[in-house]
């Protein structure tokens, strides 16, 4: 940092407005805050320590672009401001930029060596790239300067997982643990993995954990914990006792709001008609290498990806957000960002060329995720059902399969697992329910509009005939059978999600029925779900 660079922000940090400020930042009155730092930009345009601190604010609120706009214009008046610099490659890892994040951070490491939190954005953007092994160097590096650091253990767990060393997972996460016992993520951590069974006296120190911390977020994740914890040890009624206070306690945190969701799917309905979609079947980019698994988180998604990526032609990657970056962007041109309605109508009013460059723009950004030369490869984010529409207009040759599962073995596999971001409407039973209906509703409509652009893989049937189901799955993909897809588990590759240790397990020959031990809970999600279940495939529904 030079003399110049250094004076400028020790006159801002002595400047009693911009205290100010940065104590209303620090108190969460952004209004505040917001008020007096674009005064002070409008005294001093080129004050860069209050556009890092606007900047900070705009990230809070989810305006990123925003953020990396002020971010960029500090940098180029002062491109040694290594503070600005790091926050940037924040902003762009959240925007989903990972090429432009890692160009960032390298170059921040490169110009302050010194300061270890630039290499742990590097590793955080690493991972999202699929670069586990310079991710697990960084953490490991980490780890050497700082071995008290439990959080750090947990990333570089979280990263031992993904790649399948199960056991130095478990290490990881205990040795966090044994510096800060009341650390929830790192119980959860290791209940997540879902192949290790807690002792009893894993049992007690989780409960003396919860007795003695306050903070929300350990609350919630040992409420988690140790559901799953007196769930192996058959104590049905606490452990659902756990899950629903965990859940209580991380909805609070959460602004799902499920009427969202219905009206997604009620503009989807009036917009997206057979007729409109059929127009739109031109135009696109004429790209047939991804393949988008759909469905409801906990539905057999993993597996699914599992088996095809065991397949020579097609290359698993991870939940990419690319289609949801890309939807954000149409709802926020279309001028209400509030508005399910605008992001579809924006959809459809593209010209075939401007579909093909969105289509173009998907591959683009994906192809960083891509580590082989495999000519077909899985985005695997459930959520992408409510952007059918957008898929198929953008990436009209694109397969898409819809992975569903028994609806109250899918809502309540859900709702006992903490996911680390997103999936709002899975902490309430309730929200559940809904959420189930206007998925499937929505299904229904793309069925009748595009019949047959959807394939259906119901998890009850993959696991009663594996080769019959994954046969009809490669048809559809355009795929010849290889007998390599009935063996997932032997198939070496890193997996991400909540499924990962379970999907390195040969498939199972019966589905899950663990939700059964809780119906004397669940009465008001099945009288909610009764009508789909009534819909689901009579052979499937004894799950």
């Amino acid at each position: 940092m030079t003399g110049t660079l250094a004076a400028r922000i020790a006159g801002a940090q002595a400047d009693p407005r911009m205290v100010a400020a940065a104590l209303a930042l620090r108190k969460g009155q952004l209004d505040v805050a917001e008020r007096a730092l674009r005064t002070r930009l409008r005294d001093d345009p080129a004050d860069i320590v209050a556009m890092r601190m606007l900047a900070e604010l705009a990230g809070r609120i989810g305006r990123y672009r925003d953020a990396e706009a002020l971010l960029v214009r500090a940098l180029e008046l002062a491109p040694g401001f290594h503070a600005a610099r790091a926050n940037l490659v924040t902003v762009l890892h959240r925007q989903s930029k990972f090429a432009e994040a890692l160009v960032e951070a390298e170059r921040v490491i490169a110009d302050d060596p010194g300061e270890p939190g630039h290499l742990a954005l590097r590793a955080a953007v690493r991972v999202r790239t699929g670069a586990y092994a310079a991710a697990l160097d960084d953490y490991r590096t980490l780890l050497a300067l700082h071995p008290d650091q439990p959080r750090l253990w947990i990333s570089c767990g979280h990263v031992l997982k993904t790649i399948g060393d199960s056991a130095a997972a478990v290490q990881a996460y205990r040795t966090a643990i044994s510096h800060e016992p009341t650390l929830g993520d790192a119980w959860w951590s290791l209940a997540n993995l879902k192949t290790l069974r807690f002792a009893a006296e894993d049992i007690a120190a989780m409960q003396a954990a919860l007795a003695r911390t306050s903070a929300r977020a350990d609350l919630y994740h040992l409420h988690f914990a140790l559901g799953r914890a007196l769930e192996q040890h058959r104590q049905f009624a606490e452990s659902f006792r756990h899950y629903a206070e965990g859940n209580r306690l991380r909805r609070k945190e959460l602004p799902y709001r499920a009427d969202w969701t219905s009206a997604h799917v009620a503009a989807s309905t009036a917009l997206l008609s057979r007729e409109a979609l059929a127009e739109r079947g031109t135009g696109g980019h004429p790209s047939n290498a991804p393949i988008f698994i759909v469905g409801l988180p906990r539905a057999g998604s993993t597996l699914i990806e599992q088996i095809l990526a065991s397949h020579s032609q097609i290359e698993g990657t991870m939940e990419l957000p690319d289609i949801g970056t890309i939807a954000a962007g149409l709802r926020s041109g279309s001028g209400d960002e509030d508005e399910q309605g605008g992001y579809l109508t924006a959809l459809l009013a593209l010209s075939p060329d401007e579909r093909r460059a969105l289509g173009q723009r998907y591959l683009d950004g994906t192809r960083i995720q891509r580590q082989s030369k495999r000519p077909r490869y899985i985005d695997k984010m459930p959520n992408n059902f409510q952007h059918i529409g957008l898929i198929h207009c953008i990436l009209p040759q694109a397969v898409i399969i819809d992975a569903r599962r028994h609806p109250v073995a899918s809502c309540f596999s859900a709702y006992r697992q903490h996911f680390s971001r997103g999936q709002g409407f899975t902490y309430d039973l309730d929200d559940l329910a809904r959420y189930w209906c206007d998925y499937e509703a929505l299904m229904a409509h793309i069925d009748k509009v595009l019949p047959g652009r959807v394939h259906r893989v119901y998890h009850e049937r993959l696991l009663a005939d594996p080769e019959g189901e994954v046969r009809a799955m490669l048809a559809h993909i355009g795929l010849d059978f290889e007998p390599a897809c009935l063996m997932p588990h032997r198939t070496q590759r890193p997996v991400r999600t909540a499924s990962s240790e379970q999907v390195r397990q040969p498939i199972a020959s019966a589905p899950d029925r663990s939700w059964h031990d809780y119906r004397l809970w669940l009465g008001a999600l099945e009288t909610a779900l009764a009508p789909a279940i009534g819909r689901y495939p009579a052979d499937c529904r004894d799950a």
